[in-house]
């Protein structure tokens, strides 16, 4: 499904977990947090947690790829750099979050994280895809491109 220029998207602020309504013409404007001023669309990955990954799917239109990861995990922290890269080229597109396994092993639980790292895919709080194992960024890209909307 292709957003329309005239669409207005909902936007989690990855400071706060306000829902901000952004025209989508206007996503490659830097649009900020009506609450808190912070950057919506910061082109970084978003760290959340067990009780702010519900409020920041389900106020997000944009698909969102969640990173879960362990700082002990030597593949995950390889792939960190990769994944920061494409939060960056393509913030106005997917949003990037990473969930701690150590810190919030409720999630992991519940999302049956049985090896790290593993990226989700989510659309309007779904999951609609899932990928275990470190990539590159250019494996990240396709993979996403693969599962997000033409």
């Amino acid at each position: 499904m292709a957003v329309e220029a005239k669409d207005k998207l909902l936007l989690a602020c990855p400071r706060c977990l306000t829902a901000n309504r952004v025209p989508a013409e206007r996503l490659g404007e830097d649009p900020k947090c009506g609450k808190c001023g912070a950057h919506v669309l910061d082109g970084t990955p978003t760290a959340l947690g067990d009780t702010t990954l519900d409020p920041f799917l389900q106020r997000s239109d944009l698909p969102v790829v969640v990173d879960f990861w362990a700082a002990w995990c030597g593949p995950c922290r390889a792939m960190a750099p990769a994944f920061e890269q494409l939060a960056g080229a393509m913030k106005t597109q997917v949003r990037f979050a990473k969930v701690d396994t150590e810190a919030a092993q409720g999630l992991s639980a519940r999302f049956g994280i049985r090896s790290i790292p593993t990226m989700i895919l989510f659309r309007g709080g779904r999951e609609v895809a899932r990928t275990s194992g470190a990539m590159d960024s250019r494996g990240i890209r396709a993979w996403l491109e693969a599962h997000l909307p033409r």
